[in-house]
């Protein structure tokens, strides 16, 4: 049986998404790096000096944070790569992939530190208080600084929202290491230690989460956080000349770019430029949606 498939009115938008390209956040990830392992250096000579098991446990946790953010700025440099024969749209979907192993990373790390905190608990080693808190307050400083680097960005972009999660996380752990620090100083309560460890996992549980299931759903073609399918089916259909929109699928090329097919059975099979150009323009003003496919046809399709 044949099917009157309109394949020329099969439009593609590479829509000029002029305020969808991606921020550039080189110089951050560069900047992070560098500061970053210069402080686990630091850290490290520290803990083993002072005999600090918090101290060279966050070292650890802070290297771990170190290739977080490398993983996350190599993938946001494939994300630029031109599209290929062989990887059509380019290998933007590395920026998804970095956001998922920075999210196990992160609880991976957060199930270490806790396994740690609670044999700590049971019995509570002697800490060098003092050095302990120095050392903390400048992780706060060089984390909470390369946080910064990456806020504007990690509303939009989830992989960029990964290295701004780990450096957060990581100042929020230097915060909690700090002021128990200074309360075993004045104290000599050596379980205050692990009790704020796990304060402080909590805290990086509740953040990590939502960045694992987020990119989890991306790297599985679920639709992004924020567009909800129906209304994008209601607006296709709303326009005039549309007698019915089916197959529709959307999903995130990158942690920044959102892909759309869609067939729209027409009252007029004519191919109309002006038509898949309005919902392109559409879709990308009220969803964001920038690489549209529209297959146009006249009639009851299976």
């Amino acid at each position: 049986m044949s099917h009157d498939h309109d394949h020329s009115g099969h439009s593609h938008s590479h829509g000029g998404g002029h305020h969808h390209a991606p921020k550039d956040f080189g110089r951050a990830f560069l900047i992070g790096i560098a500061l970053n392992t210069g402080f686990v250096v630091v850290e490290a000579a520290m803990g083993f000096s002072s005999s600090s098991l918090a101290l060279l446990s966050d070292a650890g946790h802070n290297l771990g944070d170190v290739l977080g953010l490398v993983l996350a700025w190599i993938a946001a440099i494939l994300a630029r790569r031109p599209a290929t024969g062989r990887y059509t749209y380019g290998l933007k979907r590395t920026t998804i992939m970095a956001a998922l192993i920075n999210a196990i990373l992160l609880l991976v790390a957060v199930g270490a530190i806790g396994l740690e905190a609670l044999s700590r608990l049971r019995n509570p080693a002697p800490v060098h208080a003092d050095v302990v808190a120095w050392v903390s307050g400048i992780g706060i400083l060089v984390n909470g600084f390369t946080a910064l680097l990456f806020m504007s960005g990690s509303k939009s972009d989830l992989n960029v929202r990964g290295a701004f999660l780990h450096m957060a996380a990581d100042a929020v752990v230097s915060l909690g290491v700090m002021l128990s620090g200074i309360l075993i100083a004045f104290t000599a309560w050596f379980w205050v230690d692990p009790v704020v460890s796990l304060i402080v996992l909590v805290v990086i549980l509740v953040g990590t989460w939502s960045l694992f299931t987020e990119s989890l759903g991306l790297s599985l073609d679920a639709a992004p956080a924020g567009i909800d399918l129906g209304k994008v089916h209601d607006m296709i259909a709303a326009m005039p000349g549309v007698k019915d929109v089916h197959h529709v699928h959307i999903w995130a090329l990158s942690t920044t770019e959102t892909a759309l097919t869609a067939h729209v059975v027409k009252t007029e099979p004519t191919v109309d430029d002006a038509f898949l150009a309005t919902i392109r323009e559409e879709l990308e003003e009220h969803f964001e949606i920038t690489h549209v496919t529209i297959q146009c046809e006249q009639g009851p399709c299976d």
